[in-house]
């Protein structure tokens, strides 16, 4: 379909131009799949997985890998910022920013206070201030700062019990709402910082054919889109994970934030058909527009036979149709060469590699339960971390979110007697593994279980390792770090995942320490192989 007459000729320039993108693009996948394509962009965040193909004008999805679920993205002139569910992990609502969409840079937390699991939130900007809800421990929440880097408030609780994942929608008459699960819909005070009256129905969501392979109907996670004269919600449903094509992306409009709503003929907008395909359980999106007016839409993906990585964030163009409604350009996949947005990438490299030789700890770190700050300090170029709890499933580590297939981990180590440290996987306090160490010997476990354990002829001071080579986990040890020793033991990790250990986390790596003292860890590696 083309766009309205009526439409300004730059979005019908847009329109013609993704056609003729869209044929390349499949042309490029195809010569991707059968032959060597030479990649001519570097990739500049280890976190962010974007392959520019064949040239810079090209990107493959994820944009952002590793565990980053449940994406809200703000378009602010020039610049985007983005932010994930934390769920356990603190300090959390990691605020992420970008000038293309693809190359990522984090730029501060939003929330330093454990309030609970915090599930999909809603990063808005209402006038001069910016505000995230967010749902955590049965209530909804929000924070607000002057810029996303902040300082962000302590969190509000907005005494709104029953519902999930608000989304932000501002009325015609300027009236502040949230769009909630189940469909309801809730009015904010002027501020946002309280809901006025009890929610109240509106949008049923699109009811998928009942044969389709899917966890639930959960209407969830509304997002909000206001274009000419409709406001668009844009939801989630089938459920998060469980079937590779149970999750799906689904929209609907009306003239009102109170509805009355119509469903999209594109439903579902986004959907795994098959379990065939690389992306699994693709869902839950958000729109944006970018500098040239041209329209995407971010969402979450696990990959095919790496759900232990958490749900990844990918990216599709969309396009608007003469009747208003907009759907995925025809003829893009989400496993193919896609023509990148406008926007100049940012040039500051990232990395979840440390030296500890900031004067803070870096924002790729984040503890399980438990916000870290009490329990670190940087010392010296070294990171000293506080031994906690008297075993292992009581003493919260320090954590990193990997973003590749094949990774390892590395980590210089002094340690106090009495302390047990070491490098770990980790999923929850029961799907775990690691490779630990104290003074008598160095030891590998797995779900609590000791699988081997050796003598420890190091003493204090060593180097330990950890490679994940595509779920197959090894374990080894140091004097100098550079001749290895393996302890013989391999681990299987596939099954670390939401559907074996719920919870809707990710397989992360870091750091613990438990007992009595301290350890002092030196020069973290984290590499991509």
């Amino acid at each position: 379909m083309s766009f309205n007459p009526s439409s300004h000729q730059k979005l019908t320039h847009n329109f013609q131009h993704r056609s003729f993108c869209s044929i390349l693009a499949a042309f490029l996948t195809i010569l991707l799949c059968y032959g060597p394509v030479s990649a001519s962009a570097q990739q500049t965040n280890s976190h962010s997985k974007p392959r520019t193909v064949a040239s810079k004008k090209y990107f493959q999805n994820p944009v952002l890998g590793g565990d980053y679920p449940d994406p809200s993205v703000l378009r602010v002139g020039k610049d985007y910022y983005m932010t994930h569910s934390s769920f356990d992990y603190y300090p959390g609502l990691l605020i992420w920013h970008s000038t293309d969409l693809i190359h990522w840079e984090r730029v501060a937390y939003a929330l330093t206070e454990n309030v609970g699991s915090v599930w999909a939130p809603d990063l808005v900007k209402w006038k001069d201030r910016y505000y995230i809800y967010f749902p955590a421990n049965r209530t909804n929440w929000v924070v607000t700062a002057p810029s996303p880097q902040g300082p962000w408030s302590a969190p509000v609780d907005l005494k709104l019990h029953g519902f999930i994942d608000p989304g932000h929608v501002v009325g015609k008459d300027g009236k502040r709402y949230l769009y909630l699960s189940n469909g309801f819909l809730a009015e904010l005070a002027s501020d946002g910082l309280s809901v006025v009256g009890e929610p109240q129905p509106g949008y049923k969501g699109w009811q998928f054919p009942k044969e389709w392979s899917t966890e639930c109907f959960c209407l969830e996670s509304p997002k909000s889109t206001v274009r000419g004269d409709y406001f668009y919600q844009i939801v989630a449903e089938g459920g998060t994970a469980g079937p590779a094509t149970s999750h799906m992306v689904v929209a609907g409009r009306a003239r009102s934030p109170q509805g009355p709503w119509e469903n999209s003929p594109y439903n579902p907008v986004v959907h795994t058909e098959s379990r065939a395909e690389r992306w699994w359980s693709q869902g839950h999106g958000t729109l944006v527009d970018d500098v040239d007016g041209n329209w995407w839409i971010l969402y979450h993906s696990y990959e095919k036979g790496f759900q232990t990585l958490g749900r990844q964030t990918l990216m599709l163009p969309v396009e608007w149709t003469k009747d208003n409604w907009f759907r995925v350009v025809p003829g893009v996949k989400s496993s193919g060469a896609i023509a990148r947005p406008a926007g100049e990438p940012g040039t500051q490299p990232d990395s979840l590699s440390d030296s500890f030789s900031g004067s803070q700890l870096g924002l790729q770190w984040q503890s399980f339960k438990q916000v870290p700050a009490k329990r670190i300090a940087l010392d010296g170029g070294k990171l000293r971390l506080q031994a906690q709890g008297n075993q292992f499933e009581n003493s919260p580590p320090l954590l990193i979110n990997p973003a590749d297939q094949k990774y390892e981990i590395q980590v210089e180590y002094t340690l106090d007697p009495g302390v047990t440290a070491g490098l770990t996987l980790f999923y929850n306090e029961q799907g775990n593994m690691r490779v630990s160490v104290d003074t008598a010997q160095f030891a590998v476990f797995n779900q609590k279980s000791r699988k081997i354990s050796m003598k420890n002829g190091l003493g204090k001071h060593g180097y330990l390792r950890i490679l994940n080579d595509e779920n197959e986990v090894s374990f080894y040890y140091s004097a100098n770090g550079q001749a290895w020793t393996r302890v013989e033991r391999t681990i299987d990790a596939s099954g670390f995942n939401h559907n074996v250990f719920g919870g809707f986390m990710s397989l992360r790596a870091g750091l613990f320490a438990f007992g009595e003292g301290n350890v002092l860890f030196d020069n973290f590696v984290y590499k991509k192989l």
